[in-house]
């Protein structure tokens, strides 16, 4: 039971910072809520003198999610600056409670109560209804793109839309808030109408919405069993679109090549030239592979001695910061359509709603892809001193991706040179100039993760917006406070871990603020948007031995 602060009963104090919100008691009645001004420890300490000033500031500890919302609501105000719990809570709430239930517990308190009368009454229930209408216009704001779809809210904004239009008599107040209701409405009945008038085309195929057509995706596409083109790809694409990519990349004439999708062990698919490769949930169809018609191997890594020579001085060739740019354009493209919620429902949600969170999960899979790249091209490369420059090329990108503020495309290269079987290469790197050992060891010390990784959490807090963060390290932060703190306490949220992530979630809007401008190269960016990519490991380590045998 939580008391008043002026109550002689004692009152629990968290032990860590968070903002000053109201205490939320759900043993009360309706009606007699006691609060506490609970303050942190730290906060004490600092300015117990000026307790007087500070002792209208709450905390919200725990609470239902209904009381939650209930004693936002009754506190949020009507101006455009969004108050930190309310983003908390908008932020937070799929953790906790069904977007179904938010919408019941929206209508709730102020539609499916008695009508009020009296000149008090009108005036408390017309501030009651502008409230609601101003969280529901925040809520579609923050998170549009993940309810646009969502059944239970085209309903609830039906629902809303006509009981707000029942209440313009009574209220002509609510003429402005009507009009901005009705734009968000429209909003959802425009797309629910497009998505019918586009939802069978001549060719009898199901179309997906505009939005999903213009979604980019990563394509991985076997050109042996071991290796394969990592392609980026916009979601409608056809087989023959990708076998004339794959044709023009390994310049072999597509007439020759077929795609085929392995669904399950030793069961393939051959797929006809306008058969779609993604489903509806962004999915492939099965692992695909590129095969001469006799289903034949395009390229063998191992035997195709010209390929790789000119792969290697195709890559020598390139200009380090150019490529530096490339990468990031292309982390950027990704990282600027992602939503902050996505580190959410990955954390909390990512069985159930794994279309949530594309964006983050096509970061995650381009990070790894190239810590795998820079491996295959070191270990692909077939003499000493070439492989040598191409060490110290890609040293000279990571600091570059490192100046660009790219810190998850920086630690994947970092981390693909010193993966075993590239750092094993002993008289590679006894070649390497001292300057470039010096170089590298510094970068180094930006992934070194001694003291939970402070180097690299100075080092990008000193960096401005626009940047990108590194996310494998940001969800294992998330996946702390998660697993170390209990969601629910006695059936009540804990609020205090929701605020530590919702913060989490925040930077990355605060990564996103401010564009950045790229010179790009057409060249460059096509050559980063076709990665070859070996991910078998025990191939890499096969490929370190032939080029530097054990002793």
């Amino acid at each position: 039971l939580i008391t008043d602060r002026n109550s002689p009963q004692p009152v629990t104090v968290p032990t860590f910072d968070v903002p000053y919100f109201r205490y939320i008691d759900d043993e009360g009645t309706e009606g007699e809520e006691e609060w506490s001004s609970s303050r942190s420890l730290s906060s004490i300490e600092e300015d117990s003198s000026t307790d007087s000033v500070v002792s209208d500031r709450y905390v919200v500890v725990s609470g239902t999610p209904e009381k939650i919302l209930e004693h936002l609501l009754s506190d949020l105000t009507l101006d455009e600056e969004q108050d930190t719990l309310v983003d908390d809570f908008l932020l937070t709430y799929p953790v906790f409670m069904s977007t179904s239930d938010l919408c019941q517990a929206l209508l709730g308190p102020t539609y499916c109560t008695k009508r009020h009368r009296g000149k008090e009454d009108r005036k408390e229930a017309l501030e009651r209804k502008q409230k609601l209408l101003h969280l529901v216009s925040q809520w579609m704001s923050l998170c549009k793109d993940f309810l646009r779809e969502d059944e239970h809210v085209k309903l609830f904004m039906k629902t809303l839309y006509r009981y707000v239009l029942d209440d313009l008599y009574e209220h002509p107040a609510l003429e402005k808030d009507v009009g901005e209701l009705q734009k968000l409405y429209q909003l959802h009945r425009r797309h629910k109408a497009l998505f019918h008038q586009l939802s069978l085309k001549e060719n009898g195929l199901q179309s997906r919405s505009t939005q999903r057509e213009t979604k980019e995706v990563l394509c991985q596409v076997y050109i042996t069993m071991d290796s394969y083109l990592s392609m980026r790809v916009h979601a409608g694409v056809v087989a023959q679109e990708l076998v004339q990519a794959v044709a023009e990349r390994m310049d072999v004439p597509d007439g020759e090549l077929v795609l085929v999708a392995v669904a399950y062990p030793g069961g393939r698919l051959l797929l006809q030239p306008q058969d779609r490769v993604f489903s509806s949930s962004l999915r492939s169809v099965g692992r695909l592979h590129i095969c001469r018609k006799d289903l034949g191997e395009v390229l063998n890594p191992f035997t195709d001695n010209s390929e790789l020579q000119q792969r290697t001085a195709r890559m020598l060739s390139l200009n380090t910061w150019d490529v530096a740019v490339a990468l990031t354009d292309f982390d950027l493209t990704i990282f600027d359509s992602m939503h902050e919620q996505e580190l959410v429902y990955f954390t909390f949600n990512r069985h159930v709603t794994s279309n949530h969170t594309t964006a983050l999960e096509l970061l995650l899979q381009r990070c790894n892809e190239v810590q795998l790249w820079v491996m295959t091209e070191v270990l692909l490369c077939p003499t000493l001193c070439k492989r040598v420059q191409l060490i110290k090329k890609f040293i000279k990108i990571a600091a570059h991706c490192k100046a660009q503020r790219n810190l998850n495309c920086f630690f994947a290269i970092i981390m693909g040179l010193n993966a075993a079987a590239v750092s094993r290469l002993a008289q590679t790197w006894e070649k390497i100039p001292g300057k470039f050992k010096k170089l590298f060891s510094e970068l180094e010390t930006v992934t070194d993760p001694s003291l939970n990784h402070k180097a690299y959490r100075d080092s990008f807090k000193k960096m401005k917006a626009p940047k990108i963060p590194f996310l494998p390290l940001l969800l294992k932060d998330i996946t702390f406070i998660h697993e170390g703190n209990k969601t629910f306490h006695d059936n009540l949220v804990n609020f205090e871990k929701l605020h530590m992530i919702a913060e989490m979630a925040r930077l990355i809007r605060q990564c996103q603020k401010d564009p950045m401008g790229l010179d790009l190269i057409p060249l460059l960016t096509t050559y980063v948007d076709y990665l070859h990519i070996i991910d078998n490991q025990q191939t890499l380590f096969e490929l370190s031995h032939r080029l530097e045998p054990r002793a």
